[in-house]
C-alpha cells in the first residue's frame, strides 16, 4: 500500500526531520537511511516500524541537525610548520615577503591545521535518542493513515469483486444442477431405448447412472467456495493484516473453480467459469495492494 509522510521535531538538544513512503509490495521490504550520527538507532527504527507495518517496500529517512554546535578537535602538523619556518628563513624568501610570516599566515596554509569533530556525537544520547524515536514514531502513524485510507477505498472495489463472484457461484451452481438432471434423463432415456435388446440386471444400470451423473456433481466444490467467500468478508474485518492470508485465500478459489470447469457440464458452465476467473484474477492484482 502506498503512504508519504514528512516531518520535523525539535527540542533544547536536536532538530530531527524524518520522511517514510511507502509503495506496494508482496513482503514488508524496510529501507532505512539514517545520518551518520544516527545509525546506532538502525535497530530501533526497524523495530518501530517492523511495529506499525506489515507489508510494502518503506524507505524511512531520519537526519539530526544539534542545536549546539559539537565540540571540535585541533590537530597542527608540527613537522610541516617547522619545514615552512625553515623556508621562511631563506633570503630569497625573506626578500620576496619582506619579513617573516604572521602566525594567522602559517595556520593559514593547507594541512597545518586539522579540524574535526568529536565522535561523542555518534554515542548514545538519552535525550537525542528519546527525540528521535518520538519523531518516527509520529511519521509512521502518519503514513499509516494515508495507508488506511487507501484501504478503505481498496475495500469498496474489493468488495464489489467479492459480490460478483458470490452472483456467477449461484450461477454456477445453478446450471451445473440443470445440467446433471438433463444428463440423468438422457441417460434414462437411452437406457429405456436400448433396454428391450440388452440383457442386463437393470438396477445395476441405474446404479452406473447415477455413478456418471455423481462424477460431473460440483456441490462440494460449490459449498467450499461459499465459505472462501465468507471467510474472505471475516478476514477483512478484522483488525489484524490480512493481505497474505487473501492471497493465499485466492489460490483455494481458483482451485475451486478450476475444477468446476472441469467437472461440470451444461452450456453455460465454460462462460461462468471463464469470468469467475476473471474476477479472481482482478481480486488476486488488487489484494496486491492489501497490507
Amino acid at each position: 500500500m502506498t503512504g508519504f509522510a514528512s516531518l520535523t521535531r525539535e527540542d533544547d538538544a536536536v532538530t530531527v526531520s524524518v520522511t517514510a513512503r511507502s509503495v506496494n509490495h508482496r513482503y514488508l521490504d524496510l529501507q532505512i537511511h539514517l545520518s551518520q550520527s544516527l545509525l546506532r538507532l538502525e535497530p530501533r527504527v526497524r523495530e518501530l516500524a517492523q511495529r506499525r507495518l506489515a507489508r510494502g517496500r518503506v524507505e524511512i529517512r531520519v537526519n539530526a541537525r544539534r542545536r549546539t554546535p559539537p565540540p571540535v578537535d585541533v590537530e597542527v602538523d608540527e613537522a610541516l610548520i617547522a619545514a615552512l619556518l625553515e623556508v621562511a628563513g631563506r633570503p630569497d624568501i625573506v626578500r620576496a615577503t619582506g619579513g617573516a610570516w604572521t602566525v594567522g599566515e602559517l595556520l593559514g596554509f593547507p594541512r597545518v591545521l586539522t579540524i574535526e569533530e568529536r565522535t561523542a556525537e555518534s554515542e548514545s544520547d538519552p535525550l537525542v535518542d528519546s527525540t528521535v524515536a518520538a519523531a518516527v514514531g509520529e511519521a509512521l502513524e502518519e503514513l499509516d493513515r494515508m495507508r488506511i485510507s487507501e484501504g478503505e477505498h481498496l475495500r469498496g472495489d474489493l468488495d464489489e469483486r467479492l459480490a460478483a463472484l458470490a452472483r456467477l457461484v449461484d450461477r454456477m451452481e445453478g446450471g451445473a444442477a440443470a445440467a446433471a438432471e438433463t444428463l440423468e434423463q438422457r441417460l434414462k432415456a437411452r437406457l429405456a431405448e436400448i433396454g428391450p435388446e440388452v440383457h442386463a440386471d437393470q438396477a445395476a444400470l441405474a446404479q452406473e447412472v447415477v455413478r456418471f451423473v455423481a462424477r460431473s456433481d460440483v456441490h462440494e466444490e460449490i459449498v467450499r467456495l461459499r465459505a472462501h467467500v465468507s471467510h474472505w468478508s471475516s478476514l477483512a474485518d478484522a483488525p489484524e493484516p490480512c493481505g497474505r492470508k487473501l492471497d493465499f485465500l485466492l489460490q483455494e478459489m481458483n482451485r475451486e473453480v478450476n475444477t468446476i470447469g472441469s467437472k461440470a457440464d451444461g452450456p453455460q458452465t465454460p462462460e461462468l467459469v471463464v469470468a469467475a476467473k476473471a474476477e479472481l484474477e482482478k481480486l488476486r492484482e488488487q489484494t496486491q495492494n492489501v497490507e
